[in-house]
């Protein structure tokens, strides 16, 4: 056995030798969670596939080698050699590297598929006014509400508490000359959007005009309602 495996506990009424006795009780934590060596065990790739169908975010390497007790280096190999397989066989679902983290996602060329079983009868989509709101902070941030309102040429309080609500943007302090609070988008943006930074972000900035040049039509007081929602498609309204 490898110096990286895990040491089977001494079996209950048993004395351990004097070597593993020293080192139990320098550091008890070292030793090894009841049914760890069961766990150690499993073979690695159904393994991962079995934990990864059951997370709620991206997992990273070093959490997945924890739980699995295995190297970070065993665990990168066989994620990527996942990866490889379930692209080559074209499964309808693949393994991505996101946020930080590994997460099973549908693969793009299904979507339709999911959207038609997804949104059956629901309206889940963001507005388009929604959308605009987050690209402006995505590529600007961190961003005051009133210069979001500035870029789009309308007030966007409405669709800013939409955005706070469903978790992709979040405030992120204070603007130093004015006190108006900032938003930047969160890790939850990154996992849905299938990015693992914003440097993946689509050159799209460029097109944008810069917050700085339109200051001068910030309108911070205006009260919190958007504009935008009275023309909005029935079929899209935000939920």
């Amino acid at each position: 056995m490898s110096e990286e495996t895990y040491e089977l506990p001494e079996p209950a009424g048993t004395e351990p030798q004097a070597g593993a006795q020293a080192g139990s009780q320098a550091d008890p934590s070292a030793e090894p969670p009841a049914g760890a060596s069961a766990v150690a065990e499993l073979e690695l790739k159904p393994a991962l596939e079995a934990v990864l169908m059951v997370v709620d975010e991206p997992a990273t390497e070093e959490h997945l080698a924890k739980v699995l007790q295995r190297r970070r280096r065993e665990v990168s190999d066989a994620l990527r050699e996942l990866e490889d397989e379930y692209a080559r066989q074209g499964r309808g679902f693949e393994l991505r590297l996101v946020a930080g983290g590994w997460r099973f996602y549908t693969r793009a060329e299904y979507a339709d598929a999911v959207e038609s079983f997804v949104l059956d009868g629901q309206q889940a989509r963001l507005t388009q006014a929604a959308l605009e709101t987050l690209a402006v902070v995505a590529y600007r941030q961190p961003v005051s509400r009133s210069r979001v309102s500035a870029v789009r040429g309308v007030n966007c309080d409405g669709v800013m508490r939409t955005l706070l609500q469903r978790g992709l943007v979040e405030e992120a302090g204070t603007e130093p000359e004015t006190g108006a609070i900032l938003y930047r988008t969160t890790h939850y943006f990154l996992e849905r959007m299938g990015l693992r930074g914003l440097d993946e972000l689509p050159e799209l900035a460029p097109f944008l005009p810069e917050a700085e040049a339109v200051e001068g039509d910030s309108q911070e007081g205006m009260p919190s309602f958007d504009v935008d929602d009275s023309g909005d498609d029935p079929q899209t309204t935000e939920h």
